[in-house]
């Protein structure tokens, strides 16, 4: 079983090892990220059952992510006081009853509450998992363990959008969340067998308060941002829930000065190499979130495909993504962190610019081009930031950074759905339409795009050094 200790630049005989606790991992992961492309794709199909309009479901991703970024700041201190293993498994089936009530739904609003419950449970698995990876892999190994956990997480995108295309075309939609089950009975076994109950015997008392003034900042702020934006909610609610957000917002960073374990741990911020990551990288989640619910709403809406032939579309995307794991450590040691970041950050930039130029006459070879890099770049991006995040940070540490980083990254997924989806409300209104057209998806998503574009200026101030160790590049 891998060891509990993080060892320092030196890869160590044993590292092969880490690659099973990984792959564990990342089954989870899959049925994650599948379930939430699936239902990226079904969105149109489900609106009309619903009663709704297709810009309306944006709140059926939003509430998951909602859900996920007001409760991953606890994941850290359940883990070390329960132990990762428990609530690893506790939580594939807490995302396991939530897609059984996920089924079950018959309205908008049902199906919201039954995707927060999902999100509690997605809430402890991903943190927890990426938790036992950085708590029992080498530091040199970091780049490749987090390699190896993606692909199999990468296999749900790549085979998601034509999961859930076939299923609303040629099943009822509820069978998007049925898959679930049987992969997590599978996932609960495997964890239960193969993983090491990692916990810490440092025993720090519950923030409690501190919990309850982060989600309601985020949950206050995300909600302002997403029924504001839609225009689901009037200005005045919208500022009462901006203003609710930004002053619950104000009292936890005076709270989490005071206190000796704070739910989310401020500090942090003070370690050069996790602050850009978390910067650099919010403003690139921003533009990642807004793809899985624009591309397949404008291959359906904007080009009159049906949902199994967008996901045929959109799921190259993915593959692309899948393909560029095996190049990310040979491209982090040969270039470093630093320039790999600029200059990737304007290159994943340019062509996301490009899906907005994407029209029905475009030859189809062109469009799988434009989409396959797209995604390798994103996902080199990403790769990146998940492992430069933790260069300077210390073992006894790593919970509180994998709860503050993941709940970033929730936070800015989600702000990414908000952004498109005002971006297209406040097309089709000043248009007259009811339904966006083209221009509408071209708009969203060169506004989401720009965002992107300003991580390169962030990650320009990373030392030329910066995670070295990490790639044995230094070496």
């Amino acid at each position: 079983m891998p060891s509990d200790t993080v060892l320092g630049a030196g890869a160590s005989p044993a590292a092969p090892a880490y690659r099973i606790t990984a792959l564990i991992v990342a089954s989870a992961l899959f049925m994650e990220q599948l379930d939430a492309t699936v239902l990226a794709t079904a969105l149109p199909t489900m609106s009309r059952s619903f009663g709704v309009s297709p810009l309306d479901m944006s709140v059926a991703l939003t509430g998951y992510l909602l859900s996920l970024a007001v409760f991953i700041p606890a994941s850290g201190w359940i883990a070390d006081r329960f132990g990762a293993r428990n609530v690893f498994c506790a939580a594939i089936a807490i995302f396991m009853a939530g897609s059984l009530l996920c089924a079950q739904a018959h309205n908008l609003p049902f199906l919201v509450l039954a995707r927060v419950l999902q999100g509690l449970g997605g809430a402890m698995m991903v943190p927890v998992g990426r938790l036992v990876i950085l708590k029992s892999v080498p530091r040199a190994d970091f780049v490749s363990a987090m390699a190896w956990v993606m692909v199999p997480a990468l296999i749900g995108p790549v085979i998601g959008p034509m999961v859930g295309g076939f299923i609303v075309t040629y099943l009822d939609w509820r069978w998007i969340f049925y898959v679930n089950l049987p992969l997590g009975v599978i996932g609960i076994a495997l964890a239960s067998h193969y993983i090491d109950d990692i916990r810490e015997e440092i025993r720090r008392p519950f923030d409690g308060l501190g919990l309850l003034l982060s989600g309601t900042a985020l949950a206050s702020l995300l909600f302002a941002f997403e029924t504001g934006g839609r225009g689901a909610a009037s200005p005045r609610t919208a500022l009462v829930l901006l203003t609710v957000g930004l002053v619950t917002g104000a009292l936890y960073i005076a709270h989490a000065r005071r206190h000796a374990a704070p739910i989310l741990d401020l500090s942090l911020m003070r370690l050069k190499t996790f602050r850009l990551s978390v910067v650099a990288g919010g403003l690139a989640r921003i533009t990642a979130g807004a793809m899985p619910f624009l591309l397949p709403m404008m291959m359906q809406l904007g080009f009159g495909m049906s949902a199994a032939h967008s996901g045929l579309v959109t799921f190259v995307s993915a593959a692309g993504a899948m393909a560029m794991k095996a190049s990310a450590a040979p491209i982090l040691r040969r270039f470093g962190f630093r320039n790999t970041l600029i200059w990737n950050s304007v290159i994943a930039s340019a062509f996301l610019a490009i899906y907005a130029t994407f029209r029905p006459d475009w030859p189809i070879a062109a469009i799988y081009v434009v989409l396959l890099i797209g995604g390798f770049s994103q996902s080199l991006q990403f790769t990146a930031y998940n492992t430069i995040a933790y260069a300077e940070v210390e073992r006894d540490r790593m919970s509180a950074a994998t709860s503050f980083y993941t709940t970033m990254q929730q936070m800015m997924l989600s702000l990414g759905i908000c952004v498109s989806a005002s971006v297209l409300h406040a097309a089709v209104a000043l248009s007259g339409r009811e339904t966006p057209v083209m221009a509408d998806f071209s708009a969203a998503f060169l506004t989401v795009t720009s965002v992107s574009l300003l991580a390169a200026f962030v990650c320009a101030r990373l030392p030329r050094d910066a995670g070295d160790d990490l790639t044995g590049r230094a070496r």
